[in-house]
């Protein structure tokens, strides 16, 4: 057995065997200093330079990056509260927060990994807008890694005799694996915490749909403006030949389409089916509905890989990597934010305290330009779900508060987390698949800092016109 899960099993396994009592107390927000979000701060630097600065080993030994840093949290909590209210705050954490969304998360990754869509159409630009377009819409769907997996390598293909044709990769990162997905909670995992917060499922497509035409229309335009000239300036220099001439479009693995109505329809189940059935474990309160969600998406990816064929997976490339490196690392990322979430709760009596003026102004009411500018910049950088998540805590965590009174604020936490995942390869999980992808395929991707000068000129101009219109 591999050592990471033996020890993650005793460590649970000993929170397990403590008597249920124990697990009624919690952790005390106010007695914590700005130390205690060193590992949340640590796991995401480390998500964010490891790729780039030490990718062999970061490849290699990303499960030990995780363990250490969920270390850096859990043994000092069992130290300072005690083993009872850690193994409630942890467990708590791990069994109604992370395990949904990763769950979640196989499912799409899963069911949209066996919708193979083959075939070539020419790159023309016309025909390139229509490829982003269907594959921003499809992102509020089968969600921004599954519309990046299924629509990418079509959109190079259909490319593969162009002159030009970074842009076109650098724009479907911008649209598909990040914009596109601002609707639903299936759409983005800041989305989808939020609806385990509590958010309703058709919340943001009611208070987002404005903002996400408003930046995808723009985004689009500048795409189509940008393609026409340089598809013009083709005319006057040599074409490569193309490795994969023009044929008509078919969709292959379309069960798929039908177990990801399953998906949906288990979420909105969650949701809007209350029998008031509860069980009781470890303190921890376990409602029969979502369990039963839960339990769908296993059934859900399992019935996908029995009934998809073999030939839909291999053209998809499909494999296990992307999805256990991010099971690996959320399950750290959530651990970690155990202490960051109960200072935040601690409000004006926590480390965080000071933070919390730079949202409000000065009578005290929420400035909504700072949450989505605020949430933006760091979801550009560090990982846009935990990042959601702190400043829902920040504006109260109350969902019913901030979908009804502060229904702005919740708008301009979920645009910046969704849209700015765009600003750079390592916002969004989509974002550095899709460049690999692309690189294995003979498109020669931008640099880091490459990449961030095609967002700085095309998204934040939008972005700031997004703020002012919408949030300001």
């Amino acid at each position: 057995m591999d050592r990471r899960l033996l020890a993650k099993a005793v460590l649970l396994a000993g929170f397990a065997m403590m008597p249920e009592a124990a697990f009624a107390e919690g952790i005390d927000g106010t007695r914590m200093s700005v130390v205690w979000a060193l590992p949340f701060v640590g796991i995401l630097l480390s998500i964010a330079t490891g790729p780039l600065l030490f990718p062999h080993l970061w490849e290699h030994h990303i499960g030990k990056f995780a363990a250490f840093w969920s270390a850096c949290v859990i043994v000092p909590l069992i130290a300072t509260a005690g083993p009872a209210p850690a193994a409630h705050a942890v467990l708590h954490t791990l069994l109604l927060e992370y395990l949904p969304f990763i769950l979640l998360l196989l499912a799409l990754f899963v069911t949209a990994g066996g919708i193979y869509l083959q075939g070539n159409l020419r790159g023309s630009p016309l025909a390139n807008v229509l490829l982003l377009a269907v594959g921003a819409l499809m992102a509020s769907v089968v969600g921004t890694t599954g519309a990046s997996m299924i629509m990418i390598r079509p959109l190079i293909r259909a490319n593969d005799d162009r002159v030009y044709r970074v842009h076109t990769v650098v724009f479907f990162i911008f649209l598909v694996s990040n914009i596109g997905g601002v609707l639903t909670p299936l759409g983005d995992p800041p989305l989808f915490v939020g609806f385990l917060k509590g958010v309703d499922f058709f919340w943001t497509t009611q208070h987002l749909f404005g903002e996400m035409l408003f930046v995808a229309v723009l985004v689009l335009a500048v795409f189509f403006a940008l393609d026409i000239y340089l598809h013009r300036r083709e005319k006057h220099e040599s074409h490569p030949f193309d490795p994969t001439p023009d044929s008509p479009l078919k969709l292959h693995g379309t069960v798929n389409l039908a177990l990801i109505g399953v998906i949906i329809a288990a979420i909105l189940m969650s949701a809007y089916w209350k029998p008031g059935i509860v069980f009781h474990a470890f303190g921890i309160e376990f409602e029969l509905q979502n369990l039963l969600r839960d339990l769908t998406f296993v059934v859900v990816s399992l019935l996908s890989l029995r009934l998809t064929s073999k030939y839909c997976r291999e053209g998809n490339e499909f494999g296990w990597g992307p999805i256990r490196e991010v099971g690996i690392l959320f399950v750290c990322i959530f651990i970690c934010l155990v202490p960051v979430i109960a200072m935040l709760q601690a409000g004006a009596k926590g480390a965080f305290a000071p933070v919390l003026t730079l949202i409000s102004h000065a009578d005290g009411s929420p400035n909504n330009l700072a949450y989505f500018w605020l949430t933006g910049a760091l979801s550009s950088f560090l990982d846009n779900a935990p990042t959601y998540l702190v400043f829902f805590e920040m504006a109260g965590g109350d969902p019913q508060v901030l979908m009804t009174k502060m229904a702005a604020t919740l708008a301009a936490i979920s645009a910046g987390a969704v849209f700015m995942g765009a600003n750079t390869y390592i916002g969004n999980a989509p974002n550095f698949m899709v460049y690999a992808i692309a690189r294995h395929m003979g498109v020669r991707m931008p640099s880091f800092f490459g990449y961030m000068v095609w967002s700085g000129c095309v998204l934040i101009p939008v972005f700031l016109l997004c703020g002012w219109l919408f949030f300001s």
